[in-house]
């Protein structure tokens, strides 16, 4: 086991090399210059050349992109182009409010989808099944930002109960979990049933009714245990996928996270903040599936086992 995570960790070198390569050259494509950004339309032509100078914008693609690894790999990630913080002070506040909203809405997608998943399995073609199925065939196509603006519109400024946007309270983290957690459940759902339903067909299933094996643990003991390895990676993918993918719903929310700093950024044409940014992100997504794969190895002896060669 111990051999696999460091190979996984040594992949991790391309992986990340490879993205800030595509991120650094699609920020140099986009319109525009950093210090047009900064300095604003009434700027001097003469005075948006010497800030481009300074800050090396003017030099040649590959000059600056390889100055940008050679000062990552030292540690060094540059200054914000526009607060003149270093990056990390600028994303490090922001990151707890991310990482609640993504922990929140994983945790309550899995406890909204997977027991309903499990029951329309059981309940195949029966009215649960088919009621379930088409709720979440509805959702699954409903945009996230669509949805979080309508639960605005009902329960903060139709009834009151809870705020609208920002952070102060724990009320502030249930309009984006709950929208987060709609569309995602609707996901696990789909993937759950699917995944019981072709367990609970499997011969050692029939083997275990026939020894006479109660329902309950025919389906929770048996063929939870094998279906849950696909929901599982799905809601690995999902809780990575939203460290960096909330920026809509955190912009319908007003949310102070990392998303809204990336937005911000870009907009801005600020390199160093957007790179330093989109790095941490994919690194954290590729450690969240480095423990995925670790739980694999926990529920699943046959897949300990190869990692142990």
């Amino acid at each position: 086991m111990g051999r696999y995570i460091v190979k996984r960790l040594l992949l991790l070198i391309p992986v990340i090399f490879g993205v800030t390569f595509i991120v650094f050259t699609i920020m140099a494509m986009t319109p525009g210059t950093p210090a047009k950004m900064i300095l604003g339309s009434q700027a001097t032509p003469e005075e948006v050349a010497q800030l481009n100078e300074e800050l090396g914008f003017n030099r040649p693609f590959l000059v600056r992109f390889a100055n940008y690894v050679v000062s990552a790999l030292k540690g060094d990630f540059g200054r914000s182009y526009n607060t003149q913080r270093p990056v990390f002070a600028e994303i490090t506040p922001r990151l707890p409010t991310t990482v609640k909203i993504a922990f929140l809405s994983v945790i309550s997608s899995a406890l909204v989808g997977i027991p309903i998943g499990i029951v329309s399995a059981v309940k195949q073609y029966s009215f649960i099944d088919g009621f379930t199925t088409t709720v979440a065939l509805f959702l699954s196509g409903i945009p996230g930002f669509w949805l979080g603006m309508m639960l605005i519109l009902l329960f903060a400024v139709e009834l009151g109960w809870l705020p609208a946007n920002g952070i102060g309270t724990w009320k502030h983290y249930v309009l984006p979990t709950l929208t987060l957690c709609l569309t995602g459940s609707s996901v696990l759902i789909r993937v759950t049933r699917t995944m019981m339903l072709e367990t609970i067909r499997q011969d050692y299933i029939r083997t275990a009714r026939a020894k006479g094996a109660g329902e309950k643990r025919v389906i929770f003991g048996h063929a939870l245990k094998n279906a849950l390895l696909p929901v599982i990676t799905s809601l690995g993918l999902k809780f990575g996928g939203m460290l960096g993918g909330t920026i809509l719903i955190e912009s319908v929310f007003a949310l102070p996270g990392v998303g809204t700093l990336v937005v911000n950024a870009i907009r801005m044409k600020d390199i160093p903040l957007v790179m330093a940014s989109v790095i941490f992100l994919a690194v954290l997504f590729c450690v969240i599936l480095l423990i995925v794969d670790i739980i694999y190895a926990l529920i699943d002896p046959r897949i300990k086992a190869q990692y142990m060669k």
